[in-house]
């Protein structure tokens, strides 16, 4: 079994120094081109029975009725005044105290208005940046798994999250141009974990990388940001996307439920692993150093005085109420004699294991459906 260092790179996982300085070493990153060798092999599969895995037959048949049109079911015509939407989510002043930081002897100190709402406005861009590059990152991760599965409903499905995952890029990509203020680059963080997901040559991998670990984090941000928002379009946009994530998470959940079953137990180790190791590159990611960064203030001060010596924050837990119990239902927590499990409650989100896996709420996510239903005609 591989050791820390050997997964990502440093002896503990809380090295706070060590997640800032990776996170600012984007030399590893092209400008805008970036190729990943893709070591899979693709396969066929001539059983053509429709239909053998219920589960994965009823997420395609849903799938072809919710798809959406980026371009025509959104209402582009909206304004967004993106500094007095954000005035109205955070207020217009920083308090320090408040938010319990001790910014003494930092650029903070001498924050007002201007750079408070400048601040909150990058981190909007950088969020919503990191959504479109985790979108593409989906859209290459899903045309691998058309490719890879042995399944024919696996494949069925997966080529309409393919379609899904291109309207995702191309919706955040035209409202971060056409309504915000600017674009990041991909994180360090999740770089290196789409660049893992996408090296790996084995199919189920993948489905754990991208459908269970990384678009389950992304469900709950969606949520979370969708529920604090008040501007209409972003709105929309995210109940739109979130349909979709939902049923890719299901896809992941209820494919690898019935391959793992049939694992051994250093097999499920392997992908206890790497699911924690998927689990800490996207914690790591969302203390948004080059946003620091940007706004002049030295990220390895500003984030210590923030968060001091630990790495658990509240916001960031909750993001994991998604991947928590997906990974329950997958037997990924108590293989191994608990391994999963006890790095989990290490990083402080053991607490979200009974919550309602995807599998099973899916369906209810369903906005698309939900906004048809009440159209005229419908």
């Amino acid at each position: 079994m591989t050791g820390e260092r050997e997964r990502i790179g440093r002896d503990d996982v809380n090295d706070l120094d060590a997640i800032v300085e990776l996170a600012l070493d984007r030399s590893h990153i092209d400008d805008t081109i970036h190729q990943v060798t893709d070591n899979a092999d693709a396969v066929f599969s001539w059983d053509y029975e429709k239909g053998a895995r219920p589960g994965l037959h009823k997420l395609y048949e849903k799938a072809k009725t919710s798809q959406w049109n980026g371009e025509t079911d959104l209402d582009w015509s909206t304004g967004v005044d993106q500094e007095a939407i954000t005035a109205q989510v955070v207020g217009t002043e920083p308090n320090w105290a408040l938010l319990g930081v001790d910014v003494a002897g930092t650029p903070l100190e001498r924050w007002g208005r201007t750079e408070w709402l400048e601040f909150n406005m990058e981190q909007q861009n950088w969020m919503l940046s990191q959504f479109m590059h985790g979108e593409q990152g989906a859209l290459l991760c899903t045309a691998k798994i058309v490719e890879t599965v042995p399944w024919i409903d696996a494949k069925y499905y997966a080529a309409t999250q393919v379609m899904d995952e291109a309207r995702h890029v191309e919706v955040f990509a035209r409202y971060l141009d056409t309504k915000l203020s600017g674009h990041y680059p991909l994180n360090v963080h999740l770089g290196l974990l789409l660049d893992d997901i996408l090296a790996d040559s084995r199919w189920d991998m993948t489905y754990l990388g991208m459908q269970v670990m990384v678009e389950g984090l992304a469900l709950a941000a969606f949520g979370y940001l969708q529920a604090l928002t008040p501007e209409p379009l972003l709105k929309q946009l995210l109940r739109y996307v979130m349909s979709d994530e939902a049923r890719h998470v299901a896809f992941g959940v209820l494919s690898l439920r019935e391959y793992y079953a049939e694992l051994s137990d250093a097999e499920l180790r392997e992908r206890q692993e790497f699911a924690f190791e998927a689990a800490l590159r996207m914690r790591d990611r969302l203390l948004a150093a080059e946003v620091w960064e940007r706004m002049g203030a030295d990220p390895r001060q500003v984030i210590r005085r923030f968060r001091g010596d630990r790495l658990e924050d509240p916001f960031q837990r909750m993001l994991f109420s998604k991947i928590v119990p997906n990974c329950k239902k997958l037997g990924l927590l108590d293989s191994s004699g608990g391994w999963l499990r006890d790095r989990f409650t290490e990083i402080g989100v053991i607490g979200f294991e009974d919550w309602a896996d995807t599998a099973s709420e899916y369906e209810s996510l369903d906005e698309v459906a939900r906004d048809r239903a009440g159209r005229p005609g419908a």
